[in-house]
């Protein structure tokens, strides 16, 4: 087998060097998971390997298998992840006041943009021989593992704060994965998920850590880039919600590679998200000193106190130009109900928190009304539906009589009746 497109791991930190065929996850120099290692590529192998015919025909992200690291012979484990659309959001558009495109990746096939991740990390497992994959995880990881490991035939055991969603823990309990739901915070599952991992060897797919999730990750900037070749025009902005930093991290790498080849003649600024109660990255690449580590936020999925991505996230922003933004949690719960009622795309909180920043970015200056951007709506709407009965209110309750809704709307003449 080979995976000759991989030249080496590379610390964030210090530089050493790893041979990307081994199972690891950190650098040894550093204690904890601070030293967050990065996949490096030869792109002349990669470039040769690559149909670089870009004409927005996308049906999964294995069109950029070239791209991806792993190895050869490794028979991927595919939902039919990627290839998400990129919507014209014209509504949505005149109700923030610039120009806005939307990519739905709710719309993978467990409901999140995880997926992308997920397959490669049980292609990866796999590949390697092992039988048992884990991770820790807010929601949607689990969830997204889960089905991609059941795919692969593998066992699954997932970590998951006490607090987590019901409705993404049946997804992996349906998958037939072992959940594990530990009485403290995401962090503390997190803990618990790499001690766990030392201990009995299981694959752990925890895309902080593990240096090849971002890889499959970052599928959604060559994506984007694709799209916007065909359309014509590259996006001033595209805009992620942050909770590890992963995400954003990768949809620049894979964005920016596409430019480096020559695949496309630009790049965007990239606009970070967090909510005013998880904002360590934000706090990070603004130079804050008073990085708080508890996260406080009803947006799950972003609801990290302690990111491990930090890096690299930080590093999205800098080289993309780009910079971050804090919203609220009624911010977002407002940008939920508006995503949906302009544009039907029904997407859980962390989804919707990047409309919220667009608007915060709008009123700050960051964004200029006459540029366009792109905003990611990373999960489905139905992982969270306490979430939404919150941005939206209740449903109106009548007895099963005509007079019930003339009450409400007016006879046929448009007349509301009187109390």
């Amino acid at each position: 087998m080979a995976m000759d497109h991989v030249t080496t791991l590379e610390c964030t930190i210090c530089g050493k060097e790893y041979d990307p065929d081994q199972v690891i996850y950190t650098c040894s120099e550093h204690e904890g998971v601070k030293g967050i290692l990065e996949v490096k590529y030869d792109y002349d192998v990669i470039h040769d390997n690559f149909d670089a015919e870009l004409d927005g025909s996308i049906a999964t992200q294995w069109k950029y298998e070239a791209f991806l690291p792993v190895h050869d012979d490794a028979d991927p484990v595919t939902l039919n992840e990627g290839g998400t659309d990129l919507f014209d959001a014209p509504n949505l558009s005149d109700e923030l006041g610039v120009t806005t495109l939307v990519k739905d990746d709710g719309r993978n096939p467990t409901g999140c943009f995880k997926d992308r991740a997920s397959s490669i990390a049980v292609t990866k497992a796999s590949n390697a021989g092992r039988d048992i994959i884990t991770c820790a995880s807010t929601g949607n990881a689990a969830a997204s593992l889960s089905g991609y490991a059941a795919r692969g035939g593998l066992d699954c055991r997932i970590f998951v704060p006490g607090d987590a969603p019901a409705g993404k823990l049946a997804q992996p309990l349906v998958y037939g994965a072992d959940v594990l739901a530990v009485n403290g915070s995401y962090d503390e599952a997190y803990d618990l998920s790499v001690t766990v991992t030392d201990e009995y060897g299981w694959y752990n797919r925890n895309a902080a850590i593990n240096p090849f999730q971002v890889e499959g990750k970052r599928t959604v900037g060559h994506e984007l880039a694709e799209q916007s070749k065909v359309r014509g025009e590259v996006p001033d902005w595209v805009v992620f919600s942050m909770g590890d930093g992963c995400t954003i991290a990768g949809a620049w790498k894979g964005f920016r590679e596409f430019y480096d080849l020559d695949y496309v003649e630009d790049t965007p600024k990239m606009l970070g998200v967090q909510a005013e109660g998880a904002s360590a990255i934000h706090d990070a690449f603004h130079a804050h000193e008073d990085v708080d580590e508890i996260a406080d936020t009803l947006a799950d999925s972003i609801a990290v106190g302690r990111p491990r991505n930090t890096v690299k996230a930080c590093r999205a922003l800098e080289e993309s130009d780009g910079t971050s933004v804090l919203v609220s949690d009624e911010d977002i719960l407002e940008a939920e109900k508006l995503l949906g009622s302009t544009e039907g795309i029904y997407s859980e909180p962390a989804g919707a928190a990047p409309v919220a920043g667009v608007r915060k970015a709008l009123e700050d200056g960051i964004v200029d009304p006459d540029e366009t951007v792109v905003v990611n709506s990373t999960g489905f709407g139905l992982k969270d539906t306490e979430s939404a009965k919150k941005a939206t209110g209740d449903v109106e309750r009548i007895d099963p009589e005509l007079s019930e809704v003339r009450n409400l709307y007016g006879d046929a003449q448009g007349t509301v009746a009187d109390d």
